[in-house]
């Protein structure tokens, strides 16, 4: 009896002081990502995401956070982040849902409506609206690859990088040009010659003539001295789009305590509005940047956008019909994405029609 009356005591003694039910932990987190924090959203993760949650955790929880970063490759490269997030190699990771057309084909969706908005700012927010608005979206991550969508990530406008000066879209037929997944798409329909890359390649590619031009935002040209082999720069307007990710791996999500699992969640949407913020900042910087490089900038007239804009018109409704097949919800989405592109005050140059 002696000895139930101590063992509740020390019960009792335990739950007044707050220790067992929520003990302080020391928490380590691996996070990666298969491109170099020369990347703006990378740097992104090392110098925001990073630093705020371990500050945050630490001053308002009794535990402590401590990450270990692999960037550039260390850990994941950039078609395996999602894999490696999946596994539990690392925990959490960004990357490009670009190099995963077979594991997430829909969440390619803003490259399926080409020369959409060029602000990051307003590509997020029509991204993060669609979201929203369609779950499947955010709930394929945990259903089937085991983990939790944290942040959308907004790139730069895309334009096109070359070796060589072109001024019509008949200029760029037979020319073999880069891009990333489905992006390759706008380069076919105007009789380039698509040849599927990744950043970190593209400097001796086009140094060596595996291609000689690359479908690139202006702090892919700026940060990977790409000015160096491809002197000219044009912007065509394809669009900013958002389809980087940051996840976290479900399980690993799961076992933190709730009030660190809070900041996480909090931290990842201020990261998110920032991928689009500091894009939309630095795009004129990075093209005046470029000139001062020695990169030939300039931009296209109307004409030319509205010619391949017209080359792609069919496209996009017979890609979300094959997508609508595998039972995916491409026609909601992408139907979504053109009407929340417009409530942000953009405007098509050809209005794609999606039954």
């Amino acid at each position: 009896m002696f000895k139930h009356f101590k063992t509740t005591l020390v019960a009792a003694a335990l739950a007044a002081s707050g220790i067992g039910a929520a003990q302080a932990e020391d928490i380590r987190l691996r996070i990666a990502s298969g491109h170099p924090a020369a990347n703006t959203y990378v740097n992104l993760m090392q110098s925001f995401f990073v630093p705020e949650v371990t500050k945050r955790v630490a001053a308002r929880t009794q535990h402590k956070v401590e990450f270990v970063e692999a960037y550039g490759g260390a850990m994941v490269k950039v078609a395996d982040t999602l894999e490696g997030v999946q596994s539990g190699i690392v925990d959490i990771g960004g990357y490009c849902f670009c190099f995963e057309p077979s594991n997430l084909p829909l969440h390619a969706f803003q490259v399926m409506l080409p020369f959409g908005t060029m602000s990051p700012e307003k590509s997020v927010k029509m991204a993060r609206a669609v979201y929203d608005k369609v779950p499947y979206m955010s709930k394929v991550f945990e259903d089937k690859y085991n983990q939790v969508l944290l942040s959308l990530i907004a790139d730069n406008g895309y334009n096109l990088g070359t070796t060589f000066e072109w001024n019509t879209v008949a200029e760029l037929k037979g020319r073999k040009l880069a891009g990333a997944g489905l992006n390759l798409k706008w380069l076919e329909y105007a009789g380039a010659v698509p040849v599927q890359s990744s950043l970190p390649e593209a400097y001796t590619s086009m140094q060596t003539g595996v291609y000689f031009g690359w479908i690139m935002f202006p702090s892919g040209w700026v940060n990977f001295k790409l000015n160096e082999v491809a002197k000219h720069y044009t912007e065509i307007g394809f669009g900013s789009i958002s389809w980087h990710g940051l996840t976290i791996n479900k399980n690993r999500f799961n076992r933190l305590p709730k009030d660190v699992q809070a900041i996480i969640v909090e931290v990842a949407k201020e990261y998110e509005a920032r991928t689009g913020s500091v894009n939309e900042e630095n795009y004129p910087k990075q093209l005046a940047q470029l000139k001062t490089l020695g990169v030939n900038v300039k931009s296209v007239p109307d004409a030319v956008r509205l010619e391949w804009a017209n080359s792609l018109k069919a496209w996009p409704q017979a890609h979300a019909a094959d997508l609508d097949k595998q039972g995916l919800p491409a026609s909601q989405v992408l139907k979504l994405a053109l009407e929340e592109a417009e409530k942000l005050g953009h405007k098509w140059p050809v209005r794609y029609e999606i039954k």
